[in-house]
């Protein structure tokens, strides 16, 4: 029980509660429409049998993962892939492709198979992640630290989804950090591997000698690259498109504002962009002509992985993007509807800073206005940022509201 009152025990706990939470929103998603057609008192077993198959799944499958990391390089095959799932967490969204559309069941026991296969495909990721924060902890209790975490995060990704999924949209410092993670354990994982530390073998090899200084080192080198990795590539990938002509500051208007005929109004349900409404209704209400100003509500959803569409249906998938948009419109729509501003409503589901762009250009806007934390330009466009991406992306001025 000593293993309770070490420091690295907890702080290796905290890393695998926060990459089941970041690496298991999809899964989550997977066990919500996997039971969403149970009748609701064959729903709650459904997520609860479901979510103990998947747990026991896991760590049969870490505790195999645990053992293959003994054998001399796979710990280097492991860091690199846990880089480059870094990577792809930093990496902008794209709607996944081929629906396999396998519907969630109306019967317990089929849901529950569904969401069982569903881990089994799509834990490789944790299952990786969760070795390796493991077995780089040196604390000598691998399968310990893999069961406790495991039991203590499931849950909060279970019952606690929607709220991890919203502050991930809202906060994306959330999902840079995990990427960084990831990094990080990968650095000290890759640097740990029996080649570089077993004199008697691999002698073509250096041998490292294991310190805290190393291991701090080559976390920092790992995190480091995933980040730069990361950005350098998400911004390869996001839209191309002219850079906008103005970007507000606080409390100023982009020249464009009073003559903007057609303006964009990207929200997320978010504070920031129900300010940014107000500042609209405002600068509609000083013009002279109100009327000739349209004004297109927007919401963009970010799309789901690859991995859950091949276990929901398209049916199931855009009935949940659905609920989402519309909970995340509603105190846009009321507000707008309070003052009396008519407006056209649209959903779309992608990276939100290249659609916000792509859905302004093909609606012929001549403003986009949206909401935003009030991050510095450089911070925003190291931590990732929904505006700092629409300004990127967008050929018409972008009004700011912080």
């Amino acid at each position: 029980m000593d293993m309770f009152t070490s420091v690295e025990f907890w702080i290796a706990v905290g890393q695998i509660i926060m990459i089941d939470i970041l690496l298991g929103g999809d899964n989550a998603v997977v066990i919500a429409l996997a039971c969403r057609k149970l009748p609701a008192e064959q729903r709650r077993l459904g997520i609860l049998w479901g979510t103990a198959g998947a747990i026991a799944l896991r760590v049969v499958l870490i505790f195999f993962a645990l053992q293959l990391l003994a054998i001399p390089f796979l710990k280097i095959v492991g860091a690199l892939l846990l880089v480059w799932i870094g990577v792809k967490l930093l990496m902008p969204e794209h709607e996944g492709e081929g629906h396999a559309h396998i519907e969630g069941s109306d019967r317990l026991w089929g849901a529950v198979k569904t969401v069982i296969i569903a881990d089994f495909v799509m834990s490789v990721d944790n299952v990786i992640a969760i070795a390796g924060a493991a077995e780089s902890s040196g604390t000598g209790h691998g399968m310990a630290l893999v069961i406790f975490g495991v039991l203590v995060s499931i849950p909060i990704i279970v019952w606690g989804s929607q709220l991890v999924l919203k502050l991930m949209d809202r906060y994306p410092v959330i999902i840079t950090a995990g990427g960084m993670l990831l990094g990080w354990i990968a650095g000290t994982m890759a640097v740990s591997d029996l080649v570089f530390t077993d004199p008697n073998r691999f002698v073509e090899f250096p041998k490292l000698v294991q310190s805290d200084a190393l291991r701090l080192g080559a976390g920092a080198a790992g995190a480091l690259l995933v980040l730069a990795i990361g950005r350098l590539w998400g911004a390869r990938s996001a839209v191309a498109a002219a850079p906008a002509t103005a970007s507000a500051q606080p409390g100023a208007l982009p020249a464009a504002a009073g003559t903007a005929r057609r303006v964009l109004l990207a929200v997320d349900g978010s504070e920031p962009s129900l300010r940014a409404v107000h500042r609209l209704i405002d600068l509609r209400h000083s013009l002279r002509d109100a009327t000739g100003m349209q004004i297109h509500l927007l919401n963009v959803q970010r799309p789901v992985s690859r991995d859950v569409a091949t276990f929901v249906a398209s049916q199931s998938l855009d009935e949940y993007h659905l609920e989402r948009s519309e909970a995340a419109l509603a105190t846009s729509r009321t507000a707008l509807d309070g003052a009396g501003v008519p407006y056209t409503a649209h959903r779309k589901v992608g990276s939100p800073g290249p659609t916000i762009a792509e859905t302004a250009a093909s609606l012929g806007c001549d403003l986009i206005v949206l909401g935003a934390r009030g991050l510095g330009s450089n911070t925003a466009a190291l931590l990732g940022s929904v505006a700092h991406g629409a300004i990127e992306a967008a050929g018409v001025p972008v009004l700011v509201v912080k």
